[in-house]
């Protein structure tokens, strides 16, 4: 078959087979389906770290406190947005980091906001936990350190992943408000 394109017809063939090549491998691990790289402890140590600071401790309230410095848990069924479902963005409680959009929520059961994917990987870091004697994997703000949640992998289609995320890490960003709250780049997200 290659023998009777064209010159221009085979660098056509080429051009397009390697576009697919790049586009295949510039894939998310959302897209995908496969797992995003967890880092241990240690390495998570080098990357991002959160200081328990007066000052944080004084911007946020004890439960967010507890949740983003002392990675505790919020209880369920009984925060902010478990059961939003008003179209906008979650950022980062701390310093307004985008994490999640609504058009990535989901009902999971749980009582606890569920994301199948976050706005983008750049913005969260995923950190082996063995506390409380069970191996689970911990999602953190890359940029300030706080702790989000965990993510499991019994998630919808496409990625097939659940973020279980505590509300009091994040601040609620509404569709209509988006642009005027510096956020403008992510309304094609809806």
């Amino acid at each position: 078959m290659l023998k009777k394109l064209k010159p221009w017809g085979l660098i056509s063939l080429i051009i397009l087979g390697f576009g697919a090549f790049i586009l295949a491998s510039t894939a998310t691990a959302e897209q995908t389906g496969e797992m995003p790289m967890i880092l241990t402890e240690e390495q998570a140590a080098t990357v991002c770290y959160i200081e328990p600071t007066e000052e944080l401790r004084q911007k946020l309230s004890a439960e967010e406190y507890a949740v983003l410095v002392q990675a505790a848990t919020e209880p369920p069924f009984q925060n902010a947005f478990w059961d939003n479902h008003r179209p906008g963005i979650y950022v980062d409680k701390i310093d307004g980091s985008p994490l999640f959009a609504s058009s990535t929520k989901f009902e999971s059961g749980t009582g606890w906001p569920s994301f199948w994917a976050p706005i983008d990987m750049k913005n969260i870091i995923l950190v082996e936990d063995r506390s409380f004697g069970m191996v689970r994997i911990e999602v953190r703000a890359k940029k300030s350190g706080g702790h989000l949640g965990h993510l499991f992998d019994d998630g919808p289609k496409p990625s097939g992943l659940r973020y279980c995320i505590n509300s009091a890490s994040l601040d609620f960003i509404p569709f209509q408000d988006m642009a005027k709250r510096g956020y403008k780049e992510y309304l094609s997200l809806f």
